[in-house]
């Protein structure tokens, strides 16, 4: 019995899943205010409707009451978050917000699946969950730093300097790990400097180019950036020196418009690609393995032709929650968490996950095209693209349609520097957003202010003279709502 319900639980968890997804998209759609209201607040029930589904099967397959717990307190915290949001941030983006949680969810569910057959049986839910709420207070106090801080464009070389010593330190004294100087510890808690560096990477770059797009500028900028990326791949950090290099690459073309520029940083690329495959054996093994994982399994290649095994078990449907083997996969928790899901989630699932991850990108533009000041539209564009493009790579990583890099999938793999940068980053976001929202009202405001005061249109003297005299349209009043997304 417990088994039927289950494999029923598996299609409901893809119905909702499917329905959230197609929310995200048709949001963008509606043109008042209520109807966009109502489609925020169905997003909430379907989150709601599926966790309960989710955490209500894994219960049964296992009869342990501590799984509900989890699933209380995960609730109660995102319910939390909804509602704070909706009281200190009026004006934030409701879909960024929704997104989150929906994709905060999906990390807890399958990270307390995995955990379960852990030497401490989900001692990693419960410390996610601890970083979960940690994340939560970054993100509603960063919003309003953002907006209130006006220097942030002042501290060029700050942001490079702190990144830099960061990079360097962990490229010193941090201890190999699989291959790659990743993290160090402080006591009971592991830190990875790269996922916050990212943040300041992304900073120093806008407040650079923002400054000057000149040659001299620019080559400035670029040897700094790169000596970023040094750092990461002498400390064979590879998925994270890939996102600064693009990260880098997009904001330089986007500030100075020079296709030259980014023809040039795709050529250095692939320049250092070759020079890095032919000095590190790290690098070898994971290309190999990505070229065949299955000739070389009992080497690099088995933690690669496992993923694909699940991937392939799950199928359109997956196989239920508890019903599969993702715990054969190595590092399922991080590295290959989308494996795991798609195993017992469903091919279905999974792409429903990867098109959520696509709607907080198209957000993420929206506020970058929108807003007017060089330094934030750099910021929204740099943080966007960084977040996309690990979304990418570790995507890309564990169905072989690149070597894989390492990297987590953000908001939904188990580590707490991955969550809590993240975290920081969906903040600055709806800062960003709360700062677009203050320069249309700041416009708005001035055109009353010039209609009170009946300030005459400034035209053409010698049109006018031949025209005739002309006669302002009374605006007509709107009652649809602006073409933006809350």
């Amino acid at each position: 019995m417990v088994n039927i319900v289950i494999q029923i639980s598996k299609y409901i968890i893809i119905i909702l899943m499917a329905a959230y997804t197609f929310s995200c998209f048709s949001i963008f759609t509606r043109n008042y205010e209520d109807e966009e209201k109502r489609v925020l607040i169905r997003q909430n029930v379907l989150m709601f409707l599926l966790q309960f589904t989710a955490f209500g099967a894994m219960y049964l397959a296992t009869d342990d009451i501590r799984i509900m717990f989890i699933y209380a307190a995960l609730a109660v915290t995102l319910l939390a978050v909804i509602l704070l949001y909706n009281l200190i941030y009026p004006n934030v983006s409701r879909l960024v917000v929704n997104n989150m949680c929906m994709l905060i969810s999906a990390g807890m569910i399958m990270i307390t699946r995995l955990s379960s057959d852990n030497g401490s049986p989900y001692g990693s839910a419960v410390r996610q969950m601890i970083f979960v709420i940690l994340g939560i207070v970054f993100g509603l106090t960063v919003p309003i730093l953002i907006r209130k801080l006006k220097f942030l464009e002042n501290w060029t070389y700050i942001y490079a300097g702190v990144g830099g010593a960061a990079l360097l330190f962990v490229a010193v004294f941090a201890v190999s790990s699989g291959g790659a100087k990743l993290s160090f510890d402080l006591g009971p808690i592991s830190i990875q400097p790269s996922e916050f560096v990212k943040i300041l990477f992304v900073f120093f770059v806008a407040a650079s180019l923002k400054k000057s797009t000149e040659f001299k500028n620019v080559v400035v900028t670029t040897a700094i950036a790169a000596g970023h990326v040094l750092i990461l791949v002498l400390s064979t950090d590879l998925g994270a020196a890939l996102i600064f290099f693009v990260v880098y690459l997009v904001m330089l073309y986007v500030a100075t418009r020079q296709p030259l520029y980014a023809l040039a940083g795709v050529g250095a690329g692939v320049l250092a690609a070759i020079v890095g495959y032919n000095l590190f054996s790290h690098i070898q093994v994971r290309v190999q393995a990505w070229q065949d994982p299955f000739a070389a399994y009992s080497g690099g290649g088995y933690q690669l032709a496992q993923s694909l095994f699940a991937i392939g078990t799950g199928s359109w449907f997956g196989t239920g929650l508890f019903q599969g083997q993702p715990d054969t996969i190595p590092v399922a928790e991080t590295d290959f968490i989308f494996s795991a899901i798609t195993e017992e989630m469903g091919v279905i699932y999974a792409l429903c996950l990867i098109l959520i991850c696509v709607s907080c990108y198209v957000m993420f533009l929206n506020i970058a095209m929108e807003l007017r000041d060089p330094f934030y539209k750099l910021i929204a564009l740099g943080l966007g693209t960084c977040y996309i493009f690990q979304v990418f790579l570790q995507i890309g990583g564990v169905t072989k349609f690149i070597p894989s890099t390492g990297v987590t999938l953000p908001l939904v793999s188990y580590g707490g520097s991955s969550l809590l940068s993240t975290m920081i980053m969906f903040g600055i976001i709806q800062g960003l957003y709360i700062i677009r929202e203050d320069e249309e009202e700041e416009r708005i405001e001035r055109k009353r202010e010039r209609e009170l005061r009946n300030e005459p249109r400034k035209t053409n003297r010698k049109n006018t003279a031949k025209a005739g005299p002309r006669f302002e349209e009374v605006p007509k009043q709107r009652t649809r709502k602006k073409q933006r997304v809350r």
